[in-house]
């Protein structure tokens, strides 16, 4: 009897860390998961958070959607992803200008990027283009200085939307330069792209994610590059800072965040099969392809990211003096 006892208790003893282990190994989400996008189809955030949720989807046997929610350069989408329960089914695609650049700069965003959202993990960061068509004569960054100041208030520079990066590349870009020109704004890259090659604009400030692709088929010619040194993908492109505006560095980033309070085995999990998908080497083929860089992390690194992003661009943009009507 005594043998069986301490059978038992042993049996009992070496269950115990598998059966802990067990109950902080979250499921995947039952699904179907959304990853809501602040933009139109097509754009770079588009792209890839179609390319990663296809990934996960096979990964955890579910239907991942992309659901396009447009408007006030991403703060709408990350408004409603702010109010949506913690399972892990509903997913944003977290971008600078939702969780840096539009509470500073917008009236009326309720959410705190900060407080309000469960970070997963950054799947890159990238820089925006200065781009223009091919058709356009002036397309280096000195002619294109010399261009504006030769018509003041008449060159036009697209951009994907009011107070997105690219809106404020093309402001700290209007400032450094000392040049008058016009922003118009879109809801996204797809359209923005649509009107330079119309002619309908003289210059864009796109992500280079989206301008990629029709840089390589050679419909569109890339003048500068935002982030401080060059991307691997565009080693070619020079920098803003390196062509006579030191310092100037407005990149963008895209990464994945839940609501508030999801359950931190979940969030564990949701990290780990992220960092996996980001890890596939199509994937990060396509990502270099992008000139999307440092993908990967944990969500501690990405909420520390976040923070420090925030605070950054609200310096920037009380410095800068931008409006949203601007």
């Amino acid at each position: 009897m005594q043998r069986r006892s301490f059978t038992l208790a042993a049996a009992a003893a070496l269950a115990a860390p598998a059966l802990v282990r067990a109950a902080n190994e979250a499921a995947p989400p039952a699904g179907p998961v959304k990853i809501v996008v602040g933009f139109a189809p097509g754009g770079g955030t588009d792209v890839l958070a179609r390319v990663i949720g296809q990934k996960l989807g096979a990964m955890w046997n579910a239907s991942v959607v992309v659901e396009n929610k447009p408007g006030a350069t991403g703060a709408i989408a990350a408004d409603y992803v702010s109010k949506q329960p913690p399972d892990g089914n509903t997913l944003l695609m977290a971008h600078v200008n939702s969780h840096a650049i539009a509470p500073a700069l917008l009236t009326g965003v309720r959410y705190d990027p900060r407080r309000d959202f469960t970070p997963l993990t950054l799947v890159g960061v990238t820089p925006n283009m200065l781009t223009c068509a091919p058709a356009q004569k002036a397309r280096t960054l000195p002619d294109v200085v010399a261009l504006c100041r030769e018509r003041p208030g008449r060159v036009s520079f697209g951009s994907s939307g009011i107070g997105s990066a690219q809106h404020l590349a093309f402001e700290m870009f209007k400032l450094q330069a000392r040049v008058d020109a016009v922003h118009v704004p879109y809801k996204g890259s797809s359209a923005l792209i649509v009107d330079l090659l119309g002619g309908q604009i003289d210059y864009a400030f796109d992500t280079m994610t989206a301008a990629t692709p029709f840089v390589k088929q050679g419909k569109v010619i890339a003048i500068a590059q935002t982030r401080l040194q060059r991307a691997r993908s565009h080693p070619t492109v020079p920098t803003l800072a390196e062509s006579g505006f030191p310092g100037l560095d407005a990149a963008s980033w895209y990464g994945l965040v839940g609501p508030r309070g999801m359950a931190a085995p979940m969030v564990q999990r949701m990290s780990e099969d992220i960092n996996r998908v980001l890890a596939l080497p199509d994937i990060a083929q396509r990502l270099d392809e992008f000139g999307a860089e440092d993908a990967g992390g944990s969500p501690e690194k990405f909420g520390a990211f976040i923070a420090s992003e925030y605070a950054k661009w609200g310096r920037i943009v009380k410095e800068a003096g931008v409006r949203a009507d601007a």
